[in-house]
């Protein structure tokens, strides 16, 4: 997956760039206003990460130049004291934004948030439905069926809340491959302020569990890998 980085600062735009390589991102970096207009005419990008002040200009300007050919969601990097741009940049459609200092962790969550809110995930509207043993995602619908009777083929449509089928999803995105608790806490992370700790994800676990799983206390679907983490085959 392309992401787009605009940063004139060298420090931050090559920790940016090796920590983003290392999350499997494929990284163009522009350190102007020009060399970014340059290369979005010939290259297209998954995500944009823009730098407000730049030396030739601002990053609200590429944003704008962006928005109008194709919608490529967009993430500023600001200074703390940079109040009206950043209400400029979202006016403009910019879906993020986050201040320097930053963690990079914080990036990546909320990378994949905005991914995640513009389908630009591992698991999409291609994929219709997602068969785990005898329970059924159906993505369209975002609704969660188990079969009951596999006899007469009896479906329940189970009633999750919004966090508990956001952290199915993300185990199942993820298929395969055991999860840590920490990679799971990021993935679920919202910048709109659905927070989920350390605590509060074994509670969900134990949730998504119950109603998934024909003995909880035995789970198929949803495994522990003692010491690691969490999967799902």
């Amino acid at each position: 997956m392309k992401i787009f980085l605009l940063e004139d600062d060298t420090g931050i735009s090559m920790g940016l760039k090796y920590s983003l390589e290392k999350e499997g991102y494929e990284v163009t970096h522009a350190a102007s206003v020009k060399e970014a207009n340059d290369m979005f005419q010939k290259d297209t990008f998954a995500l944009a990460i823009l730098d407000i002040n730049l030396p030739d200009g601002s990053g609200i300007d590429v944003c704008k130049k962006i928005k109008e050919t194709e919608d490529v969601p967009v993430i500023f990097l600001t200074a703390y004291d940079d109040e009206v741009n950043v209400v400029m940049g979202l006016e403009i459609g910019a879906d993020d934004y986050i201040c320097k200092p930053f963690r990079v962790k914080e990036l990546m969550a909320r990378i994949k948030t905005v991914l995640r809110r513009a389908g630009k995930t591992k698991v999409s509207s291609s994929d219709p439905e997602i068969h785990i043993g005898n329970v059924i995602i159906r993505l369209n619908e975002a609704k969660v069926l188990k079969m009951t009777d596999s006899e007469s083929g009896k479906m329940t449509d189970l009633e999750l809340t919004a966090m508990e089928y956001k952290l199915l999803l993300v185990l199942c995105q993820n298929r395969g491959k055991v999860l840590s608790r920490s990679q799971i806490l990021e993935e679920m992370w919202d910048v709109r302020g659905d927070f989920v700790n350390d605590n509060t994800l074994t509670v969900y676990i134990k949730r998504l569990r119950d109603k998934i799983e024909d003995d909880p206390t035995n789970p198929i679907v949803i495994k522990t890998v003692r010491g690691l983490g969490y999967l799902v085959n």
